[in-house]
């Protein structure tokens, strides 16, 4: 959200932010908590969920450093519209809502930021809706493993993320991502290491998710 701001914006920020740590499945936020700050991830990596009345978990997306969750209630100043978990160990900085507020209607720079990322969460979730229509599972499991890789080109690439998560974020049954991962394993694009996933072709992963090659 804030890379195109100059440095003293950036210093302004971290001045009034707060430090946080958060333990490996430690909740940040749940469902209907009110929305009053906004997290930036600086390491580690946080898990942003919705929960079913029956328990079940559908997750959204998954955080890392540089990028920011919780802007939505923030913004309209409404309950917290998901809940996050800690998958790692993670550090992060809050900015209160009245402090972020006051720095938007201060800097025209700050509202195009956050326009930004607004717009960038309409994209996410348009091309999500999409994949759940015009791609099938091993396709949407490929797909959020190459998401998870990020821009690394490391020849193996681990993702901290077990088999229940993956389903919860591809969108499908454990057994079913289980033999998707099974699939991909006995193709020589992966393997499993406990709760890891070690990717090893994300080229592989990418053409059959449908991504077009960088």
């Amino acid at each position: 959200m804030f890379t195109g701001l100059d440095a003293e914006s950036r210093r302004r920020i971290a001045a009034k932010a707060i430090p946080r740590q958060y333990r490996r499945g430690q909740l940040l936020f749940v469902e209907g908590d009110p929305g009053e700050s906004l997290i930036m991830v600086r390491s580690g990596a946080v898990a942003v969920f919705r929960t079913a009345p029956t328990g079940e978990r559908a997750m959204l997306h998954v955080v890392r450093s540089p990028d920011v969750l919780g802007e939505v209630s923030l913004l309209d100043g409404s309950v917290r519209s998901a809940s996050a978990e800690a998958l790692e160990d993670t550090s992060a900085m809050a900015l209160a809502r009245t402090t972020f507020l006051e720095m938007v209607h201060a800097s025209p720079t700050m509202l195009d930021a956050v326009m930004r990322t607004m717009g960038g969460i309409v994209r996410r979730l348009t091309e999500q809706s999409s994949d759940h229509v015009f791609l099938d599972l091993p396709a949407r499991v490929a797909k959020a493993l190459v998401r998870l890789t990020g821009h690394s080109t490391a020849p193996m690439i681990t993702i901290e993320l077990n088999q229940t998560q993956l389903a919860e974020l591809a969108g499908g049954s454990r057994q079913s991502v289980n033999q998707a991962i099974g699939t991909f394993a006995l193709r020589g694009w992966l393997r499993t290491e406990g709760r890891r996933i070690v990717v090893t072709d994300v080229p592989a992963l990418r053409r059959r998710a449908g991504i077009d090659e960088l």
